[in-house]
């Protein structure tokens, strides 16, 4: 007989997942607390090495079902993604996106789904990296300074506190800024 869990995840502590939970309830799944499996961790920590997720691989058995809201639960990136669901999948464990209509990612049609994702995920990130650069170079040839800006009243204002005799560490504790920042201003000139 098999099992339903639940994976709701978010990235930051001032967010829930109560609407994720509310999605799954919506779409007409009953899932028993106890394979509820919520975490706050960022997307960019891969699947397999956040604590939840390792929780719920550990209680998981072969024709248990998975449910997400959406594949970005799963991972940042394609490749994690991919990776999590082949994972699952070898388990004998399918995976339900309710943002893909509920399919099961390890079925035929969910392998596909996929694959013509990862692919747009791919291609929209490389039109990103070109449109970057393309900015980047416009900028250039415009004449503009990239990066982040000179911090001269802060090159001032260690240079104030060194011509008063402060230490740097007075200096950081006088300004209110770290140490390595003082030390960064300390021989410049104003």
């Amino acid at each position: 007989m098999s099992r339903t869990f639940v994976y709701a995840r978010v990235s930051t502590t001032d967010q829930t997942t109560d609407n994720q939970l509310l999605e799954v309830k919506g779409a007409g799944f009953h899932v028993e607390p106890q394979r509820v499996i919520a975490e706050t961790v960022s997307g960019s920590t891969q699947a397999s090495d956040r604590p939840g997720f390792q929780k719920l691989l550990e209680r998981m058995e072969s024709r248990d079902v998975l449910i997400v809201t959406k594949l970005d639960r799963l991972g940042r990136n394609a490749m994690d993604v991919r990776q999590t669901v082949e994972h699952l999948a070898t388990n004998g464990i399918r995976v339900h996106c309710l943002a893909l209509g509920g399919v099961d990612l390890t079925s035929a049609a969910g392998k596909m789904t996929m694959q013509v994702l990862s692919a747009v995920a791919e291609f929209e990130r490389d039109l990103l990296i070109e449109r970057t650069h393309a900015g980047i170079n416009r900028a250039k040839a415009e004449g503009k300074k990239l990066g982040r800006p000179e911090a001269v009243d802060t090159t001032k204002a260690v240079q104030e506190c060194k011509t008063d005799g402060l230490s740097q560490s007075q200096t950081a504790e006088t300004l209110g800024i770290s140490l390595a920042t003082i030390k960064r201003h300390w021989n410049k000139a104003a």
